[in-house]
C-alpha cells in the first residue's frame, strides 16, 4: 500500500509520457511506408502498376481515342510500395512520409463504378485493336 501511495504521487508530478495529439502531431511509426504520390506529367501509362498492385488501388480506364486516366484509391491502398518500384519511370509514383487524411464520405470515390468501368473500357479497347490487326 505505501509503494502504491508512493507511486501515485511521483506519478502525479512527473511528466507524461504521452504525446500531446491534438497540439503536436503524433510521429510515424518506425518503418512507416508514406503516401503514394502520383505525377500524371511523367506517367508513360504501361500499367505495370496496376498489374502489381496487391489491393486493386490502381485502375486505368481506356478512353475512346485510346487514351488511359490513371485512377487511385488511398482508402484501398496497402502502401506496400509495389506500384513504386514497378514503375519503369523514375518519380511517376512516389512515396511520401506523410500521413493519410482523415476519410470524409464525399472524398471516398465511387470505387465499384471505376473498376467496372475500367473492365469495361479495357474489354473494348483489346476487342477493337484486335478487330484492327485483323
Amino acid at each position: 500500500m505505501k509503494e502504491m501511495l508512493k507511486a501515485t504521487i511521483k506519478n502525479l508530478f512527473s511528466k507524461p509520457v504521452t504525446v500531446k495529439y491534438p497540439e503536436e502531431p503524433s510521429p510515424p511509426p518506425i518503418g512507416y511506408r508514406g503516401l503514394i504520390v502520383y505525377d500524371e506529367s511523367l506517367c508513360i501509362f504501361c500499367t505495370k502498376c496496376e498489374m502489381v498492385c496487391p489491393p486493386g488501388a490502381i485502375k486505368f480506364t481506356y478512353k475512346d481515342n485510346g487514351k488511359k486516366e490513371f485512377h487511385y484509391n488511398p482508402y484501398l491502398c496497402i502502401y506496400c510500395g509495389e506500384c513504386v518500384r514497378a514503375c519503369p519511370k523514375p518519380g511517376c509514383l512516389t512515396q511520401v512520409e506523410n500521413t493519410a487524411e482523415p476519410a470524409v464520405a464525399q472524398d471516398i470515390p465511387e470505387w465499384n463504378l471505376i473498376e467496372r468501368k475500367a473492365e469495361e473500357s479495357k474489354r473494348k479497347f483489346l476487342a477493337e485493336r484486335a478487330k484492327r490487326k485483323k
